[in-house]
C-alpha cells in the first residue's frame, strides 16, 4: 500500500476532510494514477443522499499518470498519460453493442463505492475501510486505483491536469447532440440548463452544424456564455411562458431538445418545444413524477432517456480532443482550477452558480512525483 492523501466524506451533511489514507497495491487488470486533476461534478455529491454510505472518496473525472501497473495489464505501462472513466463490465449485450454507460452491471460498479466482492482500495489511518471506488476511481485524492480498460491514453504533451472533465459532464453533452440525437447540418435545437452538460451540447450542436440553437436557462450571465460557445438565441426561463417564447423564435417547433435539468416542468417545455416527430432527449435525473400530456406525444414525438452520452469514452474522448485542439470545442473555457484542499470550497463555487466547472489539482505527493513505493496490499 501507499500513504496518500484524500478528500474523504465522513457524513452527508459534513464536509469532506483531507486525510492520511492508505491505497492498494493494483491487483489483476489494475493500475494506480496519480491525479493530476480531477472535476467536480453534481454526481459526486450523490453520497450526500441515500445514494452511497459514507465514509467514502468520491471523484469521477480524474486524469492523470500512470505510476504502477498490476499483474496481466500489457496495454498499459508506468509514465503512460490517461483519463479516468467510468466502470463497465465489458461483457453484457449493451457493452458488446458499444454502449458501456448502459452496462447491466452499472449501478454496482459505479454507485456503491465498491469493488466487485465488496472489496475497497482506501483505508484510513486506523486501518479502517473507506469506499474506494466510485465510478471505478475514486479520484478526489493524489492516487487513483482504476481498471486499465477504464483509462483512456492521451499525448503526454497536452495539459493532463485540464482533461478529466471530458470523462463525464463534457462527454455526456457532446454525446448526448452527437450520438443520442444525431443533430445533422441544419437541424435546430433547444439546450436546456446550461452548466457543464449543456454548454457542452451547445459547442457540439455547433460543431454539427446546427442553424438554430436556443440555450434556455434563469441566469443570463450563463446564456451569454452559451451565445460565446454557439447559441444563435436565449431565452431567460423564469420570465414567462417558456413554451411561447420558444414558439416566438420557431413557431413550427425545433428538431431537438435537450433537458439537463431534471425539472419536470422544464422537460414539459422542452417536449413541447418541439416540432411534429421532434425528440426530447432527457440527461438529468428527474426530481419529481414526469406527468405527460396525451397530445404531447400524439404529434410523433419521441421523449427519451440518455446517459453518459450514449457514448464509448474510447471513441469519443479522442474526438473531442481533436475538436479543441483544433480550436472547435474549447470545453477549457468552463474551468476554474482549485486545489484539492479547497474542496469545500469548489463545491460551493459549483452549486451556487458562479464556477461551471471546478477542476482540483491534487498537492504532489512528494517534492519529486514519481512511481510510489507499495507494501504488502493488506485488504
Amino acid at each position: 500500500m501507499v500513504t496518500t492523501q484524500a478528500a474523504v466524506l465522513r457524513a452527508a451533511d459534513g464536509p469532506f476532510q483531507i486525510e492520511t489514507v492508505e491505497v492498494n497495491e493494483p491487483a489483476a487488470g489494475e493500475v494506480v494514477v496519480q491525479i493530476a486533476g480531477v472535476g467536480i461534478c453534481h454526481t459526486d455529491f450523490l453520497p450526500r443522499t441515500p445514494v452511497a454510505k459514507p465514509p467514502i472518496v468520491v471523484g469521477h473525472e480524474g486524469a492523470g499518470t500512470i505510476v504502477a501497473v498490476g499483474p496481466g495489464v500489457t496495454n498499459r505501462a508506468v509514465g503512460d498519460r490517461v483519463i479516468l472513466s467510468f466502470d463497465h463490465c465489458g461483457q453484457c449485450r449493451n457493452c458488446g453493442d458499444g454502449q458501456p454507460g448502459y452496462c447491466r452491471e452499472f449501478w454496482p460498479r459505479n454507485m456503491s463505492g465498491y469493488r466487485a466482492g465488496r472489496s475497497t482500495t482506501i483505508r484510513d489511518e486506523n486501518g479502517e475501510a473507506v469506499m474506494g471506488q466510485w465510478f471505478g476511481q475514486s479520484s478526489f485524492a493524489e492516487y487513483s486505483v482504476v481498471k486499465a480498460t477504464n483509462t483512456v491514453p492521451v499525448d503526454p504533451s497536452l495539459p493532463i491536469e485540464l482533461l478529466g472533465p471530458l470523462s463525464c459532464g463534457v462527454m455526456t453533452g457532446a454525446g448526448s447532440v452527437f450520438n443520442s440525437l444525431a443533430v445533422r447540418p441544419g437541424n435546430s435545437l433547444a439546450v436546456f440548463g446550461t452548466g457543464t452538460v449543456g454548454l457542452s451540447a451547445i459547442m457540439a450542436a455547433r460543431v454539427a452544424g446546427a442553424t438554430r440553437i436556443v440555450a434556455v436557462d434563469r441566469n443570463p450571465d450563463r446564456l451569454a456564455l452559451a451565445q460565446k460557445f454557439g447559441a444563435t438565441d436565449t431565452v431567460v426561463s423564469d420570465s414567462g411562458d417558456l413554451t411561447s417564447a420558444i414558439k416566438a423564435l420557431a413557431p413550427d417547433g425545433l428538431d431537438f431538445s435537450l433537458d439537463t435539468t431534471g425539472v419536470p416542468e422544464v422537460i414539459t417545455a422542452a417536449i413541447d418545444a418541439l416540432r411534429m416527430r421532434g425528440v426530447c432527449g432527457c440527461v438529468g435525473v428527474q426530481l419529481k413524477p414526469l406527468v405527460l400530456q396525451p397530445n404531447q406525444l400524439a404529434l410523433g414525438r419521441t421523449v427519451k432517456g440518455i446517459l453518459v452520452g450514449d457514448a464509448s469514452p474510447h471513441q469519443l474522448i479522442p474526438r473531442l480532443i481533436e475538436l479543441w485542439q483544433a480550436g472547435r470545442f474549447p470545453f477549457d473555457d468552463l474551468i476554474e482550477t482549485f486545489p484539492l484542499s479547497a474542496i469545500d470550497a469548489a463545491e460551493q463555487a459549483m452549486t451556487s452558480g458562479r464556477v461551471i466547472k471546478p477542476v482540483l489539482i491534487p498537492k504532489p505527493a512528494s517534492s519529486t512525483p514519481g512511481t510510489p513505493k507499495f507494501t504488502k496490499d493488506q485488504q
